[in-house]
């Protein structure tokens, strides 16, 4: 708004600028015939005069970026490994990625991270934005993919078969000869971890083997939250024999309390994860784990978004990718005398 709360008009904006009403059109219609210097001072003074409120701003939107967004709430070894297959997958298309982390990891204003990421993305930066995990549902006027979505989103997503790898782990255990077998969970509002547990639980009831509650911790994802989980299940008298974590980063958080509470793994406890980060294969014993592709659902949601932007995509809107057990170093049988 200009002074006394009139609208911004064009010709406010070419004041502003120092510049003719006919360049500012220009400009606001995205023709050609103006430098890039003073394209700069005209969006200035579009930006200064308030442009959110005027007809000049809803101009602007409607002009391309060619810009993506990827918005996580942290960097971690998770978000690398998707950021790869998203950039693979834009390789060539004309477009370019803008990648937007949070800057308080886990911290105060950890709540509500996607909209505000969102909204100061979407539109004026980026055609569209993938959201990598998101604590909330997502909501955005441009087109979003969300990797791991919320449980019931109807947000265009990619996700991995969590359920079926859940299923897989326990059912692996099982055949080791594991019954007590702990289970770290994630943060439950997110689909993939509900579906985790919900594999850890079906497995153990196909089994005929009874959830003890006693036996599931709740983390949220961070390994750090699986510290004082693991250490709690491990100091029980009746601690369990094997340990699922619902993520690789709480999984190598198991292994070094096992490791500082004199526990041997795989013979005293198995452990097992879920993501295949690198540092799984790294790890001392080396981590069994369930392959979920992360750099194929970055690949996947990248493609999604591109197509969505542009208008071309005629595929399902929610994605569901396979899993694979990756049976490494970290289990071993139950030993006879760690066996319920």
């Amino acid at each position: 708004m200009v002074e006394g709360g009139a609208p911004v008009t064009m010709s406010d904006v070419a004041r502003l600028a120092g510049v003719s009403t006919a360049t500012v059109s220009r400009v606001v219609n995205g023709r050609y015939g103006v430098s890039a210097s003073t394209t700069a001072q005209v969006r200035s003074a579009i930006e200064r005069l308030g442009y959110e409120s005027s007809l000049v701003a809803a101009s602007l939107r409607r002009t391309r970026t060619n810009v993506l967004g990827l918005v996580t709430h942290s960097f971690q070894s998770y978000t690398a490994e998707v950021l790869k297959g998203v950039m693979d997958a834009l390789t060539q298309s004309g477009f370019d990625l803008i990648v937007y982390a949070n800057s308080d990891l886990y911290g105060t204003y950890s709540e509500g991270w996607e909209r505000r990421h969102l909204s100061r993305l979407s539109g004026t930066l980026t055609d569209g934005c993938i959201v990598v995990t998101p604590w909330g549902e997502v909501r955005s006027s441009t087109p979003v993919v969300v990797i791991d979505p919320v449980r019931d989103s109807a947000v265009p997503s990619v996700t991995a078969d969590n359920l079926t790898g859940a299923t897989t782990v326990v059912e692996h255990l099982l055949g080791l000869g594991h019954r007590r077998i702990g289970f770290i969970a994630g943060r439950s509002s997110l689909a993939a971890a509900w579906s985790r547990e919900e594999g850890y639980r079906k497995a153990l009831a196909e089994a005929g083997v009874p959830v003890d509650p006693a036996l599931i911790g709740r983390g949220d994802f961070n390994p750090e939250s699986a510290v004082p989980l693991a250490r709690a299940l491990l100091e029980r008298p009746d601690r369990p024999t094997a340990i699922f974590a619902a993520s690789d980063g709480m999984a190598l958080k198991v292994l070094e309390v096992a490791k500082e509470m004199g526990l041997d793994v795989p013979g005293d406890l198995s452990v097992v994860g879920f993501d295949n980060i690198p540092e799984s294969a790294l790890a001392e014993p080396r981590l069994t784990t369930v392959d979920q592709s992360m750099y194929r659902l970055g690949h996947e949601a990248a493609h999604m978004l591109k197509s969505l932007v542009t208008g071309d995509w005629e595929g399902r809107r929610q994605i569901m990718l396979p899993t694979r057990l990756l049976v490494r170093d970290s289990t071993a049988p139950v030993s006879v005398t760690t066996r319920s």
